[in-house]
């Protein structure tokens, strides 16, 4: 990946299912930079991107710098019987049982939003979340992040996102995450 140039904003472009799948290995790159995964995660997520990509109200965009992917965000309409849903739900209905049911009956799953180190700071991450909540037609949306001071932390709370769980563990990981929500539009 180069440097972006401060001259040359990035570019968004909507993704189908088929583009994504032909740049996957790409995207799978920024996700696991940006997370600080092992290289191996990739291998293991690409399964489940593809699955991802069948999914109901499922959207994409892509932030590029001329032609290289310097960002990636997607989502698509949470269900119960998803795992991401089921884990937020158990989770959920140990605090509240009515929120459980309040906050999952209706969402987008914001699932990705992944900036290459490189590219952060820039505004890129924000343009992403923009550009891809105005897309989706669900009254929330929901997602998980890590916890603990990040960028990723600071942009959704710069967009109003709030607490539902907080120093949560899904299962099969034993790093702390928050899962947010929000009204839409934004």
């Amino acid at each position: 990946m180069t440097a972006m140039r401060a001259h040359e904003p990035a570019r968004l472009a909507e993704l189908t299912a088929a583009q994504l799948r032909e740049r996957l290995d790409e995207a799978l790159r920024i996700y696991v930079t940006a997370m600080r995964y092992p290289p191996g995660t990739a291998a293991h997520r690409s399964p489940m991107w593809l699955e991802h990509m069948l999914r109901a109200g499922w959207l994409c965009i892509a932030a590029l710098e001329g032609e290289s992917l310097i960002g990636i965000g997607y989502g698509y309409r949470g269900a119960p019987g998803q795992w991401w849903h089921d884990e937020v739900h158990r989770g959920l209905r140990m605090i509240d049982p009515a929120a459980a049911q309040r906050e999952l009956a209706d969402y987008f799953e914001l699932t990705e939003l992944h900036v290459h180190p490189d590219a952060q700071g820039r505004g890129i991450g924000a343009a992403l979340l923009t550009e891809l909540l105005s897309k989706v037609d669900a009254p929330r949306v929901l997602l998980s992040t890590p916890e603990g001071p990040t960028r990723a932390w600071r942009l959704y709370r710069r967009f109003g996102f709030t607490d539902l769980l907080r120093n949560y563990h899904f299962t099969g990981d034993s790093r702390d995450f928050a899962v947010l929500g929000r009204t839409l539009p934004l």
